[in-house]
């Protein structure tokens, strides 16, 4: 039989180090993050829900960087910066994607509703038995 010999050529500079505290702190942060919006729903502190829906959403992206960079370890440095570019690229990609659908559906509705609730209202039978 042969001898197996494993050579491991270990790059350690990739990997990264995190530590028990950078894991309560990460923790500690979400629950935090999820606290107060939680909080600011309940106790109905701000009046209009529009500002209430603005904090939360400036909550919720603030958390979403706290879940990158304390749990899924994404930074400039690590994999030589590719996890990052990819992640930017994605971030581009969704919202073209966001930003074109709603302009689409906004022009859709500036352009073509009134003209179709005009001419529905016109010819429906309703109208004909009313004339």
């Amino acid at each position: 039989m042969s001898e197996h010999t494993h050579d491991h050529d270990h790059n350690d500079a990739d990997i990264p180090h995190v530590s028990l505290k950078e894991y309560a702190t990460g923790f500690v942060l979400a629950v935090i993050l999820t606290v107060i919006p939680f909080w600011l729903v309940m106790g109905g502190v701000f009046e209009s829900s529009a500002t209430t829906v603005m904090v939360i959403l400036g909550f919720a992206l603030v958390q979403i960087v706290v879940h990158m960079v304390f749990f899924l370890h994404m930074n400039f440095h690590s994999e030589g910066g590719w996890n990052m570019l990819a992640l930017m690229f994605t971030l581009i990609l969704v919202f073209i994607t966001l930003a074109g659908s709603l302009w689409v559906m906004h022009n859709l509705n500036v352009n073509m509703m009134p003209g179709m609730m005009e001419g529905a209202s016109l010819h429906s039978p309703l109208h004909a038995q009313a004339c």
